[in-house]
C-alpha cells in the first residue's frame, strides 16, 4: 500500500514537472464553419476523397519539390445546381513545432479566393492570421510559384509560420489542379 502511494506521488510529481504538451492557442474555425464562410450561397458542399496513385504522388512530388505527407486528400466541392461554385482544401502544415490547420478556398478555375488559419497551435507567429498577410494569396493559381520571400512577403517574427502557409497554400492549389481540374490520364496498356 505504501509503495503504491509512493508510486502515485512520484507519478503525479513527474507529470507536474514535465513540460506541458502544447495545446491549441487559438481555434478560429471548425470544418463546418469554414465551409459555411467559404460558400455561403452554394446549394450544397460535397467532397471528393482522393487516394493518390503512385503516378499522382510522383507528379505532386515533382511539382512541389517534396512528397506529399498524406496518401489521401479530401477536396470539398461547392455546387449550385450543376454549376461548381468552387473548391476548398483543409490541411495541416507544420509550423516551428506544431501543425497549423488551414483552409483554402479556390475558384472553379483553381485560383485562390481566400485562405484562413483554422487552428493555430504555436506560441508565436499568429500574425499570419492578419488579413493583409492572407490577402497575398488571393488570385494565386497553378502557374504561380507561391514562394515565401519571393511572391509572398513573410512577416518578421512569424517567418516560419509565414513560410508554412506559403507551402500549404501552394500544395492546396496543386492538389485541386492535379486531382480535380487537370488529372493525368491513366497510361494506356
Amino acid at each position: 500500500m505504501r509503495r503504491s502511494l509512493l508510486f502515485l506521488l512520484l507519478a503525479v510529481g513527474l507529470l507536474t514537472t514535465l513540460p506541458s504538451v502544447a495545446s491549441a492557442s487559438a481555434t478560429y474555425f471548425t470544418t463546418a464553419q469554414i465551409l459555411r464562410e467559404f460558400f455561403p450561397s452554394s446549394e450544397k458542399v460535397t467532397y471528393r476523397k482522393v487516394q493518390l496513385t503512385p503516378a499522382q504522388a510522383e507528379s505532386l512530388r515533382a511539382r512541389l519539390g517534396y512528397k506529399p505527407a498524406k496518401s489521401e486528400y479530401v477536396i470539398f466541392v461547392a455546387m449550385t445546381g450543376e454549376k461548381v461554385d468552387g473548391y476548398a482544401v483543409i490541411d495541416d502544415e507544420r509550423g516551428q513545432h506544431e501543425p497549423i490547420t488551414f483552409g483554402v478556398k479556390l475558384s472553379p478555375e483553381g485560383k485562390v479566393e481566400r485562405q484562413e488559419v483554422m487552428v493555430y497551435r504555436e506560441k508565436y507567429g499568429e500574425e499570419i492570421t492578419d488579413p493583409r498577410f492572407r490577402a497575398q494569396f488571393v488570385g494565386k493559381g497553378p502557374k504561380d510559384p507561391i514562394r515565401a520571400g519571393r511572391d509572398v512577403d513573410v512577416i518578421s517574427g512569424a517567418t516560419i509560420s509565414s513560410r508554412s502557409m506559403a507551402v500549404g497554400v501552394r500544395r492546396a492549389v496543386a492538389l485541386v489542379d492535379e486531382l480535380v481540374l487537370h488529372p493525368a490520364k491513366p497510361a494506356e496498356g
